[in-house]
């Protein structure tokens, strides 16, 4: 997760809000307003704009298309039609923001499993994937968590989360062919952007509740382990061998069994044998 700055104002019009906010969300959390775009150049930076400007939890910015959709670690987000991109206003106790982008991943997978009966998982520390036992996991779900400071006092992050619901494989850029899926290629029919927003943006705001209510911290760290995928196998980080996956410390750093030692990995690009 990083902190961001000020940004140039967007530069579009967008449709009016639903009236859909304030909406309880099972389990805790207010559905906030939702702001909607066919094309757009980042989500993302319209919602930390917004953010800025006070936009309460809960509130989004959804878009069909993006043109300069942000991804962890400064890549490019691709964003063709037939994916779900959106960027979400929450809060999360400052104590435990490292556990955020794995609680979201881990709520998203858990909702997508007992929605679709499909095996989902989180590769650390963002990414969600489809483990069907015919191939190797596939990609279906990215996260990028910024902070951003409120007029409020303090700060409330912003959740960038993209799904490839039913995007043609054929439109990612070609690096990607091997290693992405989509929600269409394993849930039959293809479920639709709606329904897959109503899940992504319910599990999110669970999240979020979950690390600053009581109980909640240590049901997050339980819910990330039990999700997280590579336990028992060799990974790379930054592509050095790192070691063997054990599990996840309590702040959601990743545990690494080196042979004659235990690393935590804080940070890195992480690559999970047969995890592409």
């Amino acid at each position: 997760m990083r902190e961001v700055g000020r940004t140039p104002p967007a530069k579009f019009a967008p449709k009016p809000l639903s009236d859909r906010s304030g909406r309880p969300i099972p389990g805790g959390g207010t559905m906030g307003p939702r702001e909607y775009h066919a094309e757009i150049a980042s989500t993302q930076d319209r919602a930390v704009e917004r953010a800025r400007n006070g936009a309460p939890e809960g509130s989004r910015v959804v878009a069909g298309q993006q043109s300069r959709g942000r991804g962890r670690l400064g890549r490019t987000w691709a964003s063709p039609p037939g994916g779900l991109y959106l960027s979400l206003v929450l809060r999360a106790p400052a104590a435990h923001i490292t556990l955020l982008p794995l609680a979201l991943g881990a709520r998203i997978a858990r909702a997508f499993h007992l929605e679709y009966s499909v095996p989902f998982a989180v590769k650390w520390p963002n990414d969600v994937l489809v483990v069907p036992a015919a191939y190797r996991p596939r990609k279906v779900a990215g996260i990028l968590v910024e902070r951003v400071a409120s007029p409020a006092g303090g700060t409330v992050e912003v959740a960038g989360i993209g799904v490839n619901v039913a995007a043609d494989r054929r439109s990612l850029p070609p690096e990607l062919h091997d290693r992405a899926g989509s929600l269409g290629e394993v849930v039959h029919p293809p479920p639709s952007l709606e329904d897959v927003e109503a899940l992504v943006v319910e599990g999110a705001l669970r999240a979020a509740v979950d690390l600053r209510s009581r109980g909640g911290i240590e049901a997050t760290r339980r819910l990330c382990r039990h999700w997280l995928y590579g336990v028992g196998r060799r990974a790379t980080v930054d592509g050095r061998d790192a070691g063997t996956i054990v599990g996840l410390g309590e702040e959601g750093e990743l545990l690494l069994d080196h042979g004659t030692e235990q690393v935590a990995i804080h940070a890195g690009d992480v690559h999970v044998d047969d995890a592409g």
